[in-house]
């Protein structure tokens, strides 16, 4: 029996764009995970070193920050700081659930001791009032000098943003944070990157400190990426196989 392959030109175009896409797509979600294997690889890296010791508004080792450090120069390494909250600027980011809870991250600055410098340090994680939306969490701040160790973060993570966010003020409720934005509303002098504190609460402290780690998810984007190859490779074949089908009819 001789094979005929019909072509038809609205098929083959739909075909070539639904390939394109998963290839697209697959290979997208390939990168994602080779991104966050070097992160895994970058933290453990950095892990392995001694903290670094900020003070005197520098950062040991680097440019000072005044002459712009770049954060991801020291992402994801350990640092210790020895000073003294802000108490006055607490704020709370939004949308940061955890464990099927909602609630929010705690930020607040923490002035380096012995310098007008300031770090961001985002405290951890406070669950929202289930009844009242706009109820901000209790915790406590321990008071006077306290040193505190966390891991140094380019960012507090983002989220989609919803509506126009308002002015930044103490005690205010966003989505998504910077320490540009920080530095501008309050006056402080900032470190140009997070810290994210690591370590027990204090008593009384109602704070989380279960940060999900940025490098999780590689298996997850593994199966996204054969999910789009399978699409892709599944529009060809069913191209190629109702081609041949059509064809076969118009030879009966």
């Amino acid at each position: 029996m001789r094979l005929a392959f019909r072509f038809r030109t609205i098929p083959f175009v739909a075909t070539v764009l639904l390939v394109a896409l998963g290839i697209a797509l697959g290979n997208w979600q390939m990168r994602r995970a080779d991104e966050k294997l070097a992160i895994s690889q970058r933290m453990a890296e950095r892990a392995a070193a001694a903290p670094l010791v900020l003070g005197d508004g520098s950062v040991p080792g680097y440019d000072r920050v005044d002459s712009g450090v770049h954060p991801t120069q020291i992402e994801y390494r350990r640092v210790r700081v020895t000073g003294e909250w802000v108490a006055n600027w607490p704020l709370f980011l939004d949308n940061r659930p955890q464990n099927g809870r909602a609630g929010f991250y705690l930020a607040m600055p923490f002035k380096i001791a012995g310098s007008d410098a300031h770090v961001l340090v985002l405290r951890g994680w406070l669950p929202r009032d289930p009844t009242e939306y706009t109820r901000l969490p209790a915790f406590a701040t321990p008071g006077g000098t306290t040193t505190i160790e966390g891991l140094a973060t380019a960012s507090a993570g983002n989220v989609m943003q919803l509506g126009t966010p308002g002015a930044l003020k103490p005690g205010a409720i966003v989505q998504n944070l910077t320490v540009d934005e920080v530095a501008r509303a309050s006056g402080l002098r900032l470190q140009s990157f997070f810290v994210q504190q690591t370590g027990g609460s204090a008593p009384g402290d109602l704070v989380a400190r279960d940060w999900p780690l940025p490098a999780s998810g590689v298996d997850k984007h593994h199966g996204y990426a054969f999910q789009w190859y399978a699409l892709a490779a599944m529009a060809l074949l069913f191209f190629v196989i109702t081609g041949f089908r059509s064809g076969r009819k118009q030879v009966v």
